[in-house]
């Protein structure tokens, strides 16, 4: 029974994480590209979000759509103007270095525009619970792990069954035969960038709505993207899943168990061990197969 509500709050935080890191396997996948500004994404997401119901009044969650249509449109631009200039210019290590320069940069504007202070999206409901049983579930961490789903869902079918999606795959798997066969791989490149920047607004957003946030969280995030991908593997919604979960109950049962200071400490060790016993994650890498 001591555990039961660690492990509900453990679910719920890795729902966010997975939402989170989702994007950045997407692009890792598919472009091999390690996009350290991953984080500043998200926060340009829970910062957009706060805008609109700070500025208009208007529920987090309803202008999630036009959060995620701006991310996809500032990740195809960012992508196609500068990280594939990079990539054909110099390396894939030039544009590690890129986005993570440009991390810094999104960093000190949203502290030239907001402060460093602290942020939180608080709508009228975010101090209403629901009961199941003994665990107590904040109505916004319910509907924040809700919308997590039911994105992951939505992105999974969109690969599997759409043409953007086979295409996206295709060109992940073999980007010279798919270029041969008439696909734009460029254009490719950049509209997953997109959906990776839509996605880490998303997260952005219900990230907003449960905890308080500030520039310098960009990098959290970044890092905790990078420990879901290792745990769940490369390229899959499902996998990001995987990964965010696990992740999110170790850390609450940690903080639970063994003290408030050691999340972080077991996150790096969980790390390390699957480097060691499965560096391509649980599930493995969804585009490695026919490359």
């Amino acid at each position: 029974m001591l555990l039961l509500q660690p492990l509900a709050d453990g679910l719920v935080l890795g729902g966010l994480f997975s939402l989170a890191a989702v994007g950045f396997s997407l692009l890792f996948g598919v472009l091999g590209v390690l996009n350290l500004s991953h984080g500043a994404f998200v926060l340009i997401g829970g910062y957009a979000a706060w805008t609109i119901w700070y500025g208009l009044g208007i529920d987090p969650l309803l202008a999630l759509p036009a959060v995620m249509a701006g991310l996809f449109a500032f990740g195809y631009l960012v992508q196609r103007a500068i990280v594939q200039w990079a990539i054909e210019r110099a390396s894939l290590l030039a544009s590690m270095l890129l986005t993570y320069g440009f991390a810094l940069m999104i960093r000190n504007a949203l502290v030239l525009i907001y402060s460093p202070d602290f942020k939180a999206i608080t709508p009228s409901y975010s101090f209403d619970s629901v009961m199941i049983g003994d665990i107590t579930l904040g109505l916004t961490r319910v509907a924040a792990l809700v919308v997590s789903v039911v994105l992951l869902g939505l992105l999974a079918a969109m690969l599997r069954y759409s043409t953007l999606g086979r295409v996206i795959r295709a060109t992940a798997e073999q980007q010279h035969a798919a270029a041969l066969c008439g696909v734009n791989v460029r254009h490719v490149f950049a509209l997953t960038s997109g959906v990776s920047a839509a996605f880490a607004g998303a997260a952005g957003v219900v990230i907003g709505l449960v905890v308080p946030f500030s520039p310098p969280d960009e990098t959290l995030w970044t890092i905790n993207a990078f420990v879901v991908v290792t745990l769940g593997g490369v390229g899959s919604p499902a996998g990001a899943l995987v990964g965010g979960l696990i992740l999110g109950v170790v850390n609450t049962t940690t903080a639970q168990l063994v003290g408030g200071a050691f999340p972080n400490a077991m996150m790096f060790l969980l790390l390390v061990l699957m480097l060691i016993a499965r560096p391509a994650g649980l599930l493995g890498h969804s585009f490695r197969g026919s490359r």
